[in-house]
C-alpha cells in the first residue's frame, strides 16, 4: 500500500508544471525558469565600464538600483538577429539582479519535467555544462539554460567589482 502512495506522489511531482520564459538568441529559442525573472524591460542606456569583458554592456540605473547588463548573445557567441527587437530580462541570481540582453521575448512556457529531454552528448570541445535540458515543442526545440552557470563565477566577480567601482 505504501509503495502505491509513493508512486502516486512521484507522478504528482513530475506532472507539476514548470514555468519558463522563452526568448530568442539569433535563430534559436532558449528558456530560463520564470521564478528567476524579476521583470522584462526594453534595452536601457548603459554606462560602460573600462576593462570589462566584451559581453558586459555596462551598468544601468533601474529605479535607484545599479544593475549590470550582459549581452547573452555575445556571451554564448550567437549572432544577433537583424531585426533588432531586443529586450532585457532582469534575473535574480542568488539575490543579485542582472540584466540579460536577448533578441526577443517569445512567451511563457508551462510544461512538466517529463517533457524535458537531457542534453545529448556533444563533442567534448563544446562547453554545454550550462544547458540542463531541451524542451520539445511541436516542430522545434527550446534549450533550457542554467543562467547562473552561463554567467559563470568570473562574470559574477566582475559584476561585483563593477558595482563597487560605480
Amino acid at each position: 500500500m505504501e509503495k502505491d502512495n509513493v508512486t502516486k506522489m512521484k507522478k504528482t511531482v513530475s506532472s507539476e508544471l514548470n514555468r519558463y520564459i522563452e526568448f530568442s538568441l539569433g535563430q534559436e529559442d532558449y528558456a530560463i525558469p520564470l521564478l528567476m525573472v524579476r521583470e522584462v524591460i526594453s534595452v536601457p542606456d548603459t554606462t560602460p565600464i573600462p576593462k570589462s569583458p566584451p559581453h558586459f554592456l555596462g551598468i544601468m540605473n533601474l529605479r535607484g538600483q545599479v544593475i549590470s547588463v550582459v549581452d547573452l548573445r555575445k556571451k554564448l557567441k550567437v549572432d544577433a538577429r537583424k531585426d533588432k527587437e531586443e529586450a532585457v530580462i532582469i534575473v535574480d541570481i542568488g539575490g543579485m539582479n542582472i540584466g540579460v540582453v536577448v533578441d526577443s521575448i517569445n512567451r511563457v512556457l508551462a510544461f512538466s519535467s517529463d517533457e524535458v529531454s537531457e542534453m545529448p552528448e556533444v563533442e567534448n570541445q563544446v562547453n554545454t555544462h550550462f544547458i540542463f535540458g531541451v524542451y520539445k515543442k511541436e516542430h522545434s526545440l527550446t534549450v533550457l539554460l542554467d543562467i547562473a552557470k552561463v554567467l559563470d563565477l568570473k562574470d559574477m566577480e566582475a559584476i561585483s567589482g563593477m558595482k563597487k567601482s560605480a
